[in-house]
């Protein structure tokens, strides 16, 4: 991120700063924004076309985030676990979680290649730190929600779970991903709004975030529904659990295929505009 000055204006949500712009030399604004960073690295054109870029990271992102959201649409469908069984049903969700956190650790490393550092030096870290970041605290936790999802959609694979074992490593699991999934949208939301509202219908990154929280909601209302009691193993309530996971699944399924045409949108390389005259 480009380093403050008395004349930077910048957009922050809490402690984190979500674009920076700062008036230059020949009257231009040079802006700064940590999403549009992240997306589009200076200096590193778009491959491929919008549908087709086996070669560019942004693409496979949103390949295996719309295959993991099939999945869990599929396996939230009504009557699909008669038709396939339990085991193909259990074997869906969980295979969906894999693809989910295949895609979020791609993510994740987005966001670990855009952060500050000495021009053409390697970046081959994983495990890093940097608190001061919205991009990477979202990234992070949508990647801790996907593996806790994986804890959970694989336990449920096992046959004849007690119901004390349900309740602590399937549904508890469950919860923790979609409090997850919530937090990390959220962060989102703010990185590309700027805020808490917005309304920028023209934007791809505001209907991603939006896409993205309600489906958040969605799975947060499908783990409220989903509780599994400790004592009798039985869901609070199975078929509000399962539309919750479908709409949710939907909701990402759209996000994740609208991260295409926002990998391949037109950026300006110096991210500048003239500054309106005064008069």
């Amino acid at each position: 991120m480009p380093v403050q000055d008395a004349e930077d204006q910048q957009g922050r949500v809490g402690p984190f700063a979500t674009f920076v712009e700062r008036v230059r030399p020949d009257g231009a604004v040079a802006r700064w924004d940590s999403r549009r960073h992240r997306k589009h690295p200076p200096g590193v054109p778009a491959t491929g076309s919008t549908w087709w870029a086996p070669a560019a990271r942004g693409w496979w992102i949103a390949v295996l985030f719309a295959i993991g959201s099939l999945l869990f649409a599929l396996g939230a469908v009504p009557g699909y676990a008669s038709a396939a069984g339990t085991r193909a049903d259990t074997v869906t969700f969980f295979t969906g979680s894999l693809f989910f956190t295949a895609a979020a650790f791609l993510a994740y490393r987005e966001a670990v290649d855009a952060a500050p550092g000495t021009p053409g030096a390697p970046r081959r870290r994983f495990f890093v730190f940097q608190t001061r970041r919205i991009d990477w605290w979202a990234t992070a936790v949508q990647l801790a929600g996907t593996v806790f999802f994986n804890v959970s959609t694989g336990v449920a694979m096992v046959s004849d779970l007690s119901a004390t074992a349900a309740h602590q490593h399937v549904w508890r699991p469950d919860a923790f991903g979609s409090v997850a999934f919530l937090a990390a949208s959220a962060l989102a939301w703010f990185e590309a709004c700027h805020g808490w509202a917005a309304w920028r219908p023209r934007s791809w990154s505001w209907w991603i975030t939006l896409l993205n929280l309600t489906g958040s909601v969605a799975f947060g209302v499908s783990a409220v529904a989903g509780y599994i009691s400790p004592s009798t193993g039985q869901l609070h309530n199975a078929e509000l659990s399962n539309l919750g996971t479908f709409t949710g699944a939907l909701c990402f399924l759209a996000g994740a295929l609208l991260l295409m045409p926002e990998r391949t949108e037109e950026t300006s390389p110096a991210a500048t505009t003239p500054v309106p005259s005064r008069t």
